[in-house]
């Protein structure tokens, strides 16, 4: 009698050792998705912060420009500007590459930075998608200038990353800056 209740006690504490483990997994993995997307928030930001106010990328007609919530793109000064991108990032071989989908007036456009374990970038440029690997990670990346929000004379400026593939946690990650 006493072994079988020995062996309960210590199913019960197997099952529980194995919940825990499966719970830790998933939120690393949910961790790792979200800080992938502050990074690319940061980013996209710090490279919208560079346009000077006049830019195309940067005007502001009406209240806002932009959307975080469907890929919107407008006409400024003859010029096409789209508020999204789709970011693809993938690790292999010890190299991480980064893949940025966007949208011009002569079409779609992948831009990839890859970044070598010795230091080494590579840029390259195709009018079609890399190859798609097991660990590629798919975000969709949209953004919105809002002009004189908080206050009359600025320019707040959000991006908002959603994660698209793999199939995982539910990743949505948003950052603001305010600009003149």
């Amino acid at each position: 009698m006493e072994t079988m209740f020995a062996i309960v006690i210590l199913s019960v504490g197997l099952l529980s050792l194995a919940a825990l483990l499966s719970k830790m997994t998933s939120s690393t993995e949910q961790s790792r998705y979200m800080s992938m997307a502050s990074v690319l928030a940061s980013e996209k930001l710090e490279d919208l912060n560079r346009y000077p106010a006049a830019d195309p990328a940067m005007t502001v007609t009406g209240a806002s420009a932009g959307s975080l919530t469907a890929d919107t793109t407008a006409t400024v000064g003859g010029e096409t500007v789209a508020y999204y991108d789709k970011v693809m990032m993938s690790a292999g071989n010890g190299s991480v590459s980064q893949t940025i989908r966007a949208e011009t007036t002569g079409g779609t456009v992948y831009k990839t930075l890859t970044h070598t374990p010795n230091g080494l970038v590579t840029p390259t440029q195709s009018s079609t998608m890399p190859v798609n690997t097991p660990d590629l990670v798919q975000f969709n990346r949209r953004w919105l200038i809002e002009k004189d929000v908080p206050v009359t004379g600025v320019r707040r400026v959000t991006v908002r990353i959603t994660l698209q593939s793999p199939v995982g946690p539910t990743v949505n990650f948003q950052m603001s800056t305010v600009r003149p």
